[in-house]
């Protein structure tokens, strides 16, 4: 019997090296993607509608992570770990009714704050507010179908889903650049079509299941019959139906730290545009501020891979009792960050500010050298955070992972609010540094508790 579980084996690690690799080809060209679209709709958009549309995108991603990953992480981990266990199907819902119930309170709460949405927050935009509402509704069936295909190891469609998102919105921007469409709307109308465009991956997930699914389920069920079985079964369902919720609602105080890590810096200098009036200056800030966040939004996106694939492959580690390849899985993820954040940081102090301004153009305000660099390092320790959160979610540690990145969240919106540095920039800049410094120490005295 030994014999033929090694071959079942290699051929297993063989395909989830494979499906990897794609899935990184996807994720990089994913990030080139998204960093082209909102480099060419800051070139082709005045500094007001740049930062209108630059806004819509930090709320409606803020909002994503929030609601939605939640269940993506929860499908990938669930899936991830029974399937390890030998154990075939799970139940969806649970998952669903939470997905739809988050997208239900959206929906309502989108309906209830309309006036205050399109004045308050996109001067007057109806065409904004709509692309806002009808993104947001439809991101919940592409980020369910990516926990559905990461839990099943399916990272080549992975991949292929978020390229296809990626490219499509794009085009809207493309578009705008060559002269075939104008104006905000339009550019920002890509983030709208992009979810319902990256879901033509889906028969092709489905199509492979029903191919194979028979043959698999009734060998897995002639290797699982007895006494035995059953108490697994019955063990890992009682886990999904008890603790699935409480999963969620951890990550999502997880996606909302993130998010506040990543967008409230925009969001400040939005309120603080506001109270100053909106002139032309302060609302070119936001677009501005928003451009140096993007030293961190791009990579995080690039390196999406690998938290996307090593959340499954830690929880399958973790279910087969096997702590050295586990650790080595995040040794070796470290390492490579390490190195990568190291390169970027370098590269933005020599020629940081004249490779921003020739990407995304003149807007007013001028790039610190230093500044980036610090925003580089920083993005290096999201990075790793984000590595060592995806252990905890492994162990079951969710609730504590939690409690360190909203604390960190936290910390950056006091540093970001203070009046202690004068320059509204660099007061992002040093506060979203201190606060990735900050939640690296916390998740990783997490990893080393035993």
């Amino acid at each position: 019997m030994a014999a033929p579980a090694a071959a079942q084996t290699e051929p297993t690690v063989s395909s989830f090296a494979s499906s990897a690799r794609i899935l990184s080809i996807g994720i990089a060209s994913t990030g080139v993607f998204t960093f082209l679209y909102l480099a060419t709709a800051s070139h082709v958009l005045s500094p007001a509608a740049y930062s209108r549309v630059s806004l819509c995108w930090a709320i409606m991603f803020v909002i994503l992570s929030v609601i939605y990953r939640p269940i993506e992480q929860l499908l990938s981990r669930t899936i991830a770990d029974r399937r390890a266990r030998g154990l075939e199907g799970y139940p969806m819902q649970i998952p669903t009714a939470i997905q739809c119930g988050f997208a239900l309170i959206f929906l309502l709460a989108a309906l209830l704050l309309r006036h205050q949405i399109e004045s308050g927050v996109f001067d007057g935009s109806g065409g904004l507010y709509w692309i806002l509402v009808i993104g947001v509704l439809a991101y919940a069936a592409s980020y369910f179908a990516r926990g559905w295909l990461a839990g099943h190891g399916r990272f080549d469609l992975y991949g292929a889903l978020v390229f296809l998102e990626s490219t499509s919105r794009f085009l809207f921007a493309l578009a705008a650049a060559i002269g075939i469409t104008s104006g905000q709307d339009l550019v920002a109308l890509g983030m709208a079509v992009a979810p319902f465009v990256s879901l033509s991956v889906i028969p092709f997930a489905f199509s492979r299941v029903h191919r194979r699914g028979p043959v698999g389920i009734q060998a897995a069920d002639a290797a699982r019959e007895g006494p035995a079985h059953a108490q697994l079964e019955e063990a890992a369902t009682d886990l999904t139906l008890r603790h699935g919720a409480g999963f969620a609602v951890s990550v999502v105080g997880i996606m909302f730290a993130e998010q506040t890590l990543m967008n409230a810096g925009v969001l400040i200098i939005a309120a603080s545009s506001g109270r100053a009036g909106l002139g032309l200056t302060t609302v070119g800030l936001t677009g501005f501020v928003f451009n140096v966040m993007l030293i961190a939004r791009a990579p995080l996106q690039l390196f999406q891979a690998i938290q996307t694939s090593i959340l499954p492959h830690l929880a399958g580690l973790q279910a087969r009792q096997n702590p050295e390849e586990f650790h080595r899985a995040i040794r070796l993820t470290i390492q490579v960050i390490a190195a990568f954040a190291g390169a970027v940081a370098l590269g933005l102090l020599l020629i940081g500010p004249a490779v921003m301004t020739a990407l995304l153009g003149n807007k007013g305000f001028h790039y610190g050298r230093v500044g980036l660099a610090i925003v580089g390092l920083g993005m290096g320790f999201h990075l790793v955070s984000g590595t060592l959160n995806q252990a905890a979610l492994a162990r079951g540690r969710a609730a504590l992972a939690a409690a360190a990145w909203l604390l960190a969240a936290a910390l950056f919106v006091v540093l970001v609010a203070s009046p202690a540095i004068s320059n509204e920039v660099t007061r992002v800049e040093v506060g979203y540094f201190t606060a990735t410094l900050v939640l690296g120490g916390l998740l990783w005295a997490l990893y080393r508790r035993r």
